[in-house]
C-alpha cells in the first residue's frame, strides 16, 4: 500500500478520484491517520449531496462520524488503479533486487514496494 504522504502528492499532482466499492482511503488530521477505510456497499457508501461527494459511514455507533466530504479524505489507490493512470506510458513492472521497478516509455521508477513505484511513476508523468 502507498503511504499517506505519497497519496497526498498524487492528489496535489491532480489525480482525481471517483470513489467505488473496494477503494481505500484515510481520514487525515482527526487522530485516525492509521485507520484505513474501504468503500463498501455495506458500511462505507458514497452519496451525492448538493453537488459534492459525501462518504457515509453506516452503522458506526462506536465513534461520532456519520459522513465526511470526499475532499477531506485521502484516497489510497491500489496497484491496478495506479497502473491504469499510467495508460500507454506504462511498459512493465519488474522485480529487482530490493523491490520493484516501473518502466515507462521515458523513465524508470524503482521502489521497495510495487504500489509506491507506480505512484512515483504517476507523479512523474503528471510533471509534479
Amino acid at each position: 500500500m502507498i503511504t499517506i504522504e505519497q497519496a497526498a502528492r498524487l492528489r496535489k499532482a491532480g489525480v482525481l478520484w471517483a470513489p467505488a466499492a473496494g477503494d481505500r482511503f484515510v481520514v487525515p488530521d482527526r487522530e485516525m491517520d492509521d485507520d484505513v477505510f474501504v468503500v463498501s456497499d455495506m458500511t462505507v457508501e458514497v452519496h451525492d449531496y448538493q453537488g459534492s461527494k459525501v462518504i457515509g459511514f453506516n452503522g458506526t455507533t462506536e465513534w461520532a462520524l456519520d459522513s465526511i466530504e470526499q475532499r477531506e479524505v485521502i484516497w489510497l489507490p491500489r496497484e491496478e488503479q495506479l497502473r491504469a493512470l499510467l495508460g500507454d506510458h506504462f511498459q512493465s513492472l519488474e522485480s529487482v533486487p530490493g523491490g520493484y521497478r516501473v518502466n515507462l516509455t521515458d523513465s524508470i521508477h524503482p521502489s521497495e514496494d510495487a504500489e509506491q513505484a507506480y505512484a512515483q511513476a504517476v507523479i512523474h508523468l503528471l510533471g509534479a
